[in-house]
């Protein structure tokens, strides 16, 4: 007979799911942050798995998670700590209990908790009857004996209907909150669309997760989380490489340009390289490169003939490209680098997210080689700084770094799917055929820019390369006069952009007792702990940059008038350090972390208080 359960109303809700890397959390994880996205809950996540392509099943190494939180109200983060956990075997229990919130319900497939598991997993004894999950609400549920059963009749082999058993898990979850499970079977049918046999079997197991949790007892409550308030429009769920992608084709199209992408492998970058390569349609360019050298190169190339060229990488890659950077920026050419930061040195941390990648971006390549640097700090915006660093490149001629991270770059978000009429204009800085008053490298006097001229247009040859150039006519010259002029010429048209860019805001008042200083990725957390700390009447503002170099003109002034200043981020404190350079009159306060996670709310606020504290006493 069905359960009858108690619905509860919720603001908002943290749902984990984890389990080995072969138990499909990621896709479950999708799944359940589509379904949000189309009942208008606002929402984001954050894909947190292992490096290993394969780590030993059952153990902490192999653990795969996925953290969605969905909200009734606005969500800036993933969440804190989850209301739900779902952990397919005792290491994807161990692994996050530590990330519970107190009488968290708990999902777990009983199948998998035998004595065997739990020794792999590094437990001494039963985690089920130890008293660690006292206060919690524990479902154990067979999930796997129990998706077995359910395709049985399609002749499947265990190996193969166990790929099935995550739709056990959003079967349940449909239930318990309240989701139409037609959405759910419509995911399915789009997601293995003409493979009939898969769509039926996993549908099948759908179902039954979904009438094994109408019929157990140990579901006493649902809950519903309501469309969120303040999202109006047309939106979709949305991950930061897939928005990224985007903007860049969206600026390519503004531009009347063909869009040309010179990219290496590599994670967490890899994804934008995937989605621009099935987009042929549009007319993009996209080629595989042998290494990350040959990638920034051909990008190069493609500039060079009138494409707009960008090349993606992490920061091992970005490395690698640091010389062809500096030709980019002798020759001025425009060329957008996506550098999808993550955790170093070296290969380092390959899944996991850091900011460690600033100062190489700022200033990691021979002789003096400025260049355009932005920070995206939201999965959606990461498609609104692509075309705006499409856009300063063009307008410009000049390199231009954008930074992201593993997690915008994995995590999602609703986006706001906009008109490409209402998408800010890019002027193209061309000249037609057989102009007289053609140079090489003579300068648009607005914006210091030189003309993207294209090879072979009548009467306007020249030649470009990586020797330094003379000003105006652009033959290759060693005088150190000339040398110094040209220097000083490149560098004042990075400066310049400062003329074109929006000025700093400040979220809260500007003035108080703390100001907190951010850039890229942290945005999420940082403006959600100074929100809540506000709303205790607390004087704290939040200055947080997207534009690094150059900084927004009245970036200086914004700083004055507070007595504290604190720089978060996720490195030893490049950022700090670059401020202290540009404004030395201040004292910056530090806030770091390094260790492949994302700030948490909770420890924010401690930090922020402790501050207070200080300066009230």
């Amino acid at each position: 007979m069905p359960n009858k359960p108690k619905v509860v109303e919720l603001e908002d809700v943290v749902v984990k799911f984890a389990g080995d890397s072969g138990d499909g959390m990621q896709l479950t994880g999708s799944q359940f942050s589509d379904t949000s996205a189309f009942v208008g809950n606002d929402l984001s996540t954050f894909p947190d798995y292992p490096a290993e392509i394969r780590a030993p099943s059952g153990t902490i190494a192999g653990v795969s998670g996925f953290q969605v939180h969905i909200g009734h109200k606005e969500v800036q983060t993933p969440g804190d700590q989850a209301d739900v956990l779902v952990a397919m075997n005792p290491a994807a229990l161990k692994a996050n209990m530590k990330w519970l919130k107190e009488g968290a319900t708990v999902i777990i497939d009983i199948d998998n908790f035998d004595s065997k598991s739990y020794k792999k997993a590094g437990y001494v004894e039963d985690p089920l009857e130890d008293g660690s999950l006292e206060g919690h609400n524990v479902i154990k549920a067979p999930i796997t004996s129990l998706t077995r059963s359910a395709v049985h009749e399609f002749g499947l082999d265990n190996r193969t209907a166990d790929k099935t058993k995550n739709q056990f898990v959003s079967g349940l979850l449909y239930w318990l909150f309240n989701r139409d499970i037609v959405i759910g079977e419509d995911f399915l049918k789009n997601k293995f669309r003409g493979k009939h046999d898969i769509i039926n079997a996993n549908i099948k197991v759908l179902r039954e997760g979904y009438h094994y949790a109408e019929t157990i007892e140990a579901i006493a409550t649902t809950f519903l989380v309501n469309p969120a308030r303040k999202k109006k429009g047309m939106f979709r769920n949305i991950t930061g490489n897939v928005a990224t992608a985007w903007g860049m084709i969206a600026a390519a199209e503004k531009a009347g340009k063909r869009l040309f992408l010179g990219s290496y492998p590599i994670t967490p970058a890899s994804e934008i390289l995937q989605e621009i390569s099935g987009r042929k349609h549009l007319g993009v360019i996209s080629f595989q490169a042998e290494d990350e050298i040959a990638g920034i190169c051909s990008a190069i190339g493609a500039s060079f003939t009138g494409l707009l060229g960008v090349t993606t990488t992490s920061g091992p890659g970005l490395s690698l490209k640091s010389e062809a950077i500096g030709l980019a920026v002798m020759t001025e050419l425009p060329i957008v680098i996506v550098d999808v930061q993550r955790g170093g040195p070296s290969t380092g941390l390959p899944t996991k997210m850091e900011q460690g990648d600033l100062l190489q971006a700022l200033y990691g390549r021979n002789g003096e080689s400025p260049v355009v640097v932005l920070a995206a700090s939201t999965p959606a915006n990461c498609f609104d700084y692509a075309y705006l660093a499409c856009k300063i490149a063009i307008e410009h001629m000049t390199p231009v770094i954008l930074l992201t991270d593993g997690y915008l770059a994995n995590g999602s978000e609703l986006w706001h799917i906009p008109s490409m009429k209402d998408m800010p204009g890019i002027e193209v800085p061309s000249l037609k055929d057989n102009n007289p008053d053609f140079y090489p490298y003579l300068r648009r006097p607005d914006k210091l820019a030189r003309y993207w001229v294209i090879p072979g247009q009548k009467g306007l040859r020249h030649r470009v390369g990586g020797l330094e150039k003379s000003d105006v006519t652009g033959e290759v010259s060693h005088d150190p006069i000339n040398h110094q002029l040209m220097v000083e010429k490149r560098d004042a048209k990075v400066k310049k952009v400062a003329d074109f860019i929006p000025l700093q805001k400040i979220f809260g008042d500007p003035e108080g007792d703390l100001l907190v200083i951010g850039w890229g990725g942290t945005y999420g957390e940082l403006v959600t702990a100074v929100d809540e700390i506000r709303e205790e009447g607390k004087k704290v503002s939040l200055l947080h940059f997207n534009y690094i170099n150059p900084l927004p003109k009245n970036s200086r002034e914004l700083l004055k008038n507070f007595k504290k200043r604190i720089v978060c981020e996720l490195n030893l404190g490049q950022f700090a350090s670059y401020l202290r350079s540009q404004f030395p009159e201040y004292d910056y306060l530090q806030y770091n972390k390094i260790q492949g996670l994302p700030f948490m709310i909770r420890e924010l606020k401690n930090k922020f208080n402790e501050l207070l504290n200080e300066i009230q006493s």
